[in-house]
């Protein structure tokens, strides 16, 4: 049955010649109009070093020419050599065979354990009609607060099962390190099962991450796909939709999943490139002119729908040049229910994870969704952010002493409030020679509300930095 499947396949593989190779832009002519292929559909190229090369097709040139871009080294691939047009998109294996595996955007295998034991193959590109305005709970049913151990995230801005959340901040500010974080403490306390794409990032840190999961025990639980930085644009701006796909597969079983897109901004850059390449004229910013279709074409797919499981999506975004005015990161803010910002300031400080709680928000900071006294505790914490940043620069002239007794207060604990939202990650133990912290969210409340009320006035503000729950005292 199997070998006629295969028949049936090489029967309808429509062939072609390659007529240009410009970097990863291949043009393909098929003389015969019946073997053309439509958009998006995956051709593939063999190399003199007999290397198959997978196409994907963006543009109709004319009758008999199509304009592909290469999600693979096109290095070797000549001029009129053989293509075949596979007459379908660009798939992908899918099962529960792909737990604790390694795929790049075509669905290929890179952790060298062989072929995928998976029953068939899905495109990637969503088939799904567009669905209409969806909850993300049932109507009545109180949203569910996913506990992350991790501070200033269950305070200020709690997760939501089935939100989606960004990261952002500019290079070297920590997206990743927190995004495995979550990771590593979401993962271990709730279970369940968790997809990754790595778009774009550096080849090492998906290596880190890998081999940590493996340690740890949790890899069986993970999904990993991974278009890192030596991939081709093509490549970098496909692999977000093979993370989606495994997604979905895992949705439609009825579970809830747990999505880490690290980093959203490069695939829009992958896109820009892309876009560059095939030669349209990209938008007054410099971005694709398609740019805003492109993020919402992948944002709709993160979505709950009835009858399935949810999809919670955790977005590392890159700030280019720190400015958060960026068009793409606008864009893709649109989108968010929280937005997490990185301070580059924090990070020379030392203050770990370096999140700006007042630049960051969150629209699941509601009495509703967290409870009246974690509410309340919430806004004290931000009201003494708030009346920091306003005294900071007053301070710095004429010093804390000078202040009014009531300032003076506000100020010091703000500090220790600062210093406590600090936190060692079981992540970054290895740089860092502290053993990672898990604070629960009652001990996060009961914590911040002991400093907001004065109970630790007389210790200095040092005792309170790195650590996990407050001292008792």
């Amino acid at each position: 049955m199997e070998s006629d499947t295969q028949n049936q396949k090489e029967a309808r593989r429509g062939r072609g010649r390659v007529s240009s190779v410009q970097g990863p832009v291949v043009d393909c002519c098929f003389d015969n109009f019946e073997d053309m292929p439509a958009l998006y559909d995956c051709i593939e190229a063999e190399t003199v070093d007999g290397r198959t090369v997978v196409l994907q097709t963006y543009e109709h040139l004319s009758r008999t020419l199509v304009r592909t871009v290469a999600l693979m080294d096109t290095l070797n691939l000549q001029l009129n050599s053989a293509c075949y047009n596979t007459f379908q998109p660009i798939t992908i294996p899918i099962g529960d065979g792909c737990f604790g595996r390694v795929m790049d955007a075509t669905g290929r295998p890179l952790d060298n354990a062989g072929p995928f034991d998976c029953p068939g193959r899905t495109p990637i590109r969503s088939l799904q009609k567009p669905i209409g305005f969806n909850l993300n709970n049932k109507k009545g049913e109180k949203p569910e607060v996913l506990e992350t151990g991790i501070k200033y995230f269950d305070l200020l801005f709690p997760l939501v099962k089935g939100s989606k959340t960004g990261i952002m901040g500019g290079a070297g500010c920590g997206k990743t390190v927190v995004i495995l974080e979550l990771i590593n403490n979401i993962v271990k306390a709730h279970g369940g099962a968790c997809v990754f794409a790595g778009i774009g990032e550096r080849i090492r840190e998906g290596n880190e991450l890998y081999y940590e999961l493996k340690e740890s025990n949790l890899l069986k639980n993970v999904m990993l796909a991974y278009g890192q930085m030596d991939q081709p644009p093509g490549a970098r701006a496909e692999v977000v939709n093979t993370g989606l796909c495994l997604a979905e597969y895992l949705q439609a079983k009825n579970k809830d999943i747990l999505l880490f897109m690290d980093n959203v901004y490069r695939y829009i850059q992958g896109g820009q490139e892309v876009s560059t390449l095939l030669g349209r004229v990209p938008a007054e910013t410099g971005y694709q002119p398609t740019l805003a279709s492109e993020i919402s074409a992948v944002q709709e797919r993160i979505r709950s729908v009835e009858g399935g499981g949810s999809i919670t999506a955790f977005q590392a975004v890159y700030v280019p040049a720190d400015d958060m005015t960026d068009p793409a990161v606008v864009a893709i803010f649109a989108y968010l229910d929280g937005s997490i910002v990185l301070s580059r300031d924090l990070v020379q400080l030392g203050m770990y994870p370096a999140i700006d709680p007042l630049q960051s928000s969150s629209t699941n900071l509601d009495p509703v969704v967290t409870g009246r006294r974690h509410y309340d505790i919430a806004q004290q914490v931000l009201v003494h952010f708030n009346k920091h940043e306003g005294l900071k620069r007053i301070v710095a002239v004429i010093g804390v002493e000078e202040l009014n007794k009531e300032d003076q207060k506000i100020y010091t604990r703000a500090e220790k409030l600062y210093n406590f939202m600090t936190q060692p990650f079981h992540v970054s133990e290895v740089f860092t020679g502290k053993k990672g912290e898990y604070v629960s969210i009652a001990e996060n409340i009961e914590g911040c509300e002991r400093i907001v009320n004065g109970d630790f006035d007389d210790l200095k503000k040092e005792d309170f930095y790195m650590i996990g729950k407050v001292p008792r005292i």
